[in-house]
């Protein structure tokens, strides 16, 4: 029934307009009014027809169809009155009744109106596009004000640009004088200059544009360099939590991808844009010049290509920013893969892998062909609509040179600047859409540029006197990853200078939390961790993890020489205090049998060297620092019986704060403190003796987990089960 209904208001509102428009014929053919009187009354009237017509029918008019009546009533009334105006002649439509001329002017004012439609939305659409083009504008400012220590590139670029441009616009008026030369009265010596400035024009516009472009891709080497190295040490700064939520390929992709997207907004896009709009201006005078009649024709073109060109954009950036993310998924699964292929291949799960790798890359594909579809449908229109245009070009353009309006040269001329022209505007449109594709992969890397990270390291507190007094208090953790799971709950406990604790509990229980605190790598959610009585966030970051220590069961090395990895993250350290540490550490005699030393490389993650060489690298690493509290996470699993006796009587001859997580009993025994943790709370707390005596948690942790004589451990077992 609505079908119905509209279709009959489609045909009233016809015959109304049609009504109106051949009263308008005939108001011109009997002299009544006016020219300039009867055109505005005619379209006043029109205007006031339609609009009565759709609320008496609709009820209530519809935007986009108000566009359409306002376009529709003053498209045809401001071509005519602008054509008398400036020109004082009269068109074709102005003289003659003709339905091919309302046709025309209906389909003229369909596409203004479309155009501005899709190109100026309304109400929560508009918001959300002003904001959006607010927000793409301040973020093009800023890239901009990144570009400063390449200023000078950049100008030298936009003269470059500017030369080529002018010669580039000159060589088709060249062509067109050529061609009349040849066609008429010939005159060799005009011919000889018009040839010869073609050739210099030629030449110009090739040599400069050459420069224009060396000089451009210079700017964008060294600003991706620099922004690199901006974005790096911003990501660098962030808190652990951030990495741990974070994906790494998505990472890795604003590192290698995004950072040159950002070039690309200045260097590539500007460039493009301020030679397509200065040559199209320079074109559009010339055309003016040949014929302004068929100049008005070709720019009729203009709201239809980019109409087109605007419904491209929308979905070609979407599809962008999802192949992206898809990017970026398939790039950390295969990240994932080559840092963990030890266990991918001890597990037998190549092929699993590679099964999700490939699915990754199958959306990842999938999403390219939709891209590409959208492309080469776009594409198609917009070579019909250029198609359209030459023909109906070709046409009027036979027309004028039988009239005698033009010659056979100047319709040559026109013709290249048209198909210039064509291709400029459209580029002109197309190049807001790249654009805003680029200032949107600035916009992730400010992101990470702008972000603070959650664990402050504002701190200035550097005390000259460091005794290593930690102090937990009440503390209640979650990790950023996983935050309705609290892994300590009400925790309270006390490290005193020059002892060492000991750490003991199932996993996961939250003993590798507390170190992780106490390094600062997370920041609880309530209470706080004391160290001297001042909390760890008023310290020095730099201060503060030279004392506070760390040695893990998987130690990090990275790819150097033995003593870069002892001395790392230490700009000042001497050899002898290196091999003091090493000595400690006891790796000082397997350091002096390597071919080269201390000078020797380990290979990438200290692949040159074995578990226990490495451990005892990273606890000379630990040790060079001098530190006042030393946490020690399960490191003897990978000592032999003699390394670990050294060590032990090192760090016992040491005033140092010692917390120990350790799985082995011996090493457990030797602690003034040991600390049982469960449930994210302190259990039980003494000396070993003490709580054997209270046969509580420990006592029973003992038997499950500390023994280090298999048949005690299993007869122990028997006991409690």
């Amino acid at each position: 029934m609505f079908v119905y209904f509209l279709s009959f208001a489609l045909i009233l509102a016809v015959c109304v307009d049609l009504s109106l428009f051949y009263a308008s014929g005939l108001v011109v053919t009997h002299s009544v009014l006016g020219h300039f009187a009867r055109l505005w009354v005619s379209a006043a009237l029109r205007f006031l027809a339609l609009t009565a017509v759709g609320l008496l029918i609709l009820g209530n008019l519809p935007l986009l169809l108000v566009r359409f009546v306002t376009a529709y009533s003053l498209v045809p009334v401001v071509f005519e009155t602008g054509t008398k105006v400036i020109y004082h002649e009269e068109t074709q439509c102005s003289q003659l009744v003709d339905v091919r001329c309302w046709l025309m002017c209906a389909g003229a004012s369909l596409a203004a109106a479309l155009f501005w439609e899709i190109t100026i939305p309304d109400t929560k659409e508009e918001a959300a596009g002003k904001k959006r083009k607010q927000k793409a504008r301040v973020q093009f400012m800023r890239v901009l004000r990144l570009f400063k220590p390449d200023y000078p590139l950049l100008l030298g670029g936009l003269v470059f640009l500017s030369l080529a441009v002018l010669c580039e616009m000159f060589i088709p008026f060249y062509t067109g004088r050529v061609i009349d030369i040849l066609g008429g009265h010939y005159q060799q010596n005009e011919f000889l200059s018009a040839l010869l400035f073609m050739g210099l024009y030629s030449v110009g516009s090739s040599v400069s544009a050459g420069c224009r472009g060396g000089v451009l891709l210079c700017a964008i080497s060294s600003f991706t360099c620099r922004m690199k190295g901006k974005l790096f040490e911003a990501l660098t700064k962030q808190e652990i939590g951030f990495f741990e939520t974070t994906k790494t390929g998505e990472i890795t992709s604003r590192l290698s991808k995004d950072t040159t997207l950002m070039a690309r907004t200045v260097c590539l896009n500007v460039n493009v844009l301020l030679r397509t709009f200065i040559k199209t201006m320079g074109m559009i005078s010339l055309m003016m010049n040949l014929s302004w009649k068929l100049t008005f024709l070709v720019l009729m073109e203009t709201p239809i290509t980019g109409l087109i060109q605007n419904i491209y954009d929308t979905h070609y950036q979407k599809l962008s920013l999802a192949i992206q993310d898809s990017m970026a998924l398939a790039n950390e699964a295969a990240s994932e893969v080559v840092s963990g292929v030890q266990v991918v291949r001890s597990f037998n799960s190549e092929k699993h892998e590679a099964r999700r790798y490939d699915k990754r890359m199958m959306d990842t594909h999938n999403l390219k062909i939709r891209r590409d579809i959208v492309t080469s449908v776009y594409l198609l229109a917009r070579r019909l609509t250029g198609l359209s245009m030459q023909v109906i070009m070709l046409y009027y353009g036979r027309l004028f040179i039988q009239r005698g309006q033009m010659t056979t040269g100047n319709l040559v001329s026109f013709i290249l600047y048209q198909s210039d022209l064509g291709r400029n505007i459209r580029t002109l449109i197309y190049i807001f859409g790249d654009m805003l594709n680029s200032v949107g992969a600035a916009g992730k890397v400010f992101e990470y540029l702008d972000r603070k990270p959650e664990v402050s390291t504002d701190g200035k507190l550097k005390p000259d006197q460091l005794t290593g007094h930690v102090s937990f208090w009440h503390l209640n953790f979650a990790y950023p990853a996983n935050p309705d799971k609290t892994v300590l709950q009400d925790f309270s406990l006390e490290l005193k200078p020059g002892q060492m604790t000991a750490l003991v509990g199932p996993s996961g229980e939250g003993k590798s939390t507390c170190v992780s605190l106490l390094q600062r790598f997370y920041e609880p959610q309530d209470g706080e961790i004391l160290l001297d009585n001042e909390p760890l966030k008023s310290y020095d970051h730099r201060f503060l993890h030279k004392k506070v220590a760390v040695v893990s069961q998987d130690p990090v090395l990275f790819s150097g020489s033995v003593r870069d990895n002892i001395a790392y993250g230490l700009s000042e350290c001497s050899l002898d205090e290196i091999q003091e540490a090493a000595r400690k550490a006891n790796a000082a005699d397997f350091i002096s049998q390597l071919q080269k030393g201390y000078d020797t490389e380990v290979g990438e993650g200290g692949g040159q060297l074995s578990k226990s060489e490495k451990q005892r690298i990273a606890i000379a690493r630990a040790l060079v620092r001098q530190p006042q509290v030393l946490i020690l996470d399960e490191i003897t699993s990978s000592l032999d019986t003699e390394s670990e006796n050294k060590v032990q009587e090192a760090l016992a001859r040491s005033n140092q704060t010692l917390l120990v997580i350790a799985h082995k009993l011996k090493t457990i025994e030797k602690a003034d403190q040991i600390v049982v943790i469960g449930g994210g709370r302190v259990e039980e707390r003494g000396t070993h003796q003490e709580l054997m005596d209270l046969k509580g948690s420990y006592y029973r942790l003992r038997a499950k987990l500390f023994t280090d004589d298999p048949d005690e451990r299993s007869n122990i077992d028997l006991e409690f089960m």
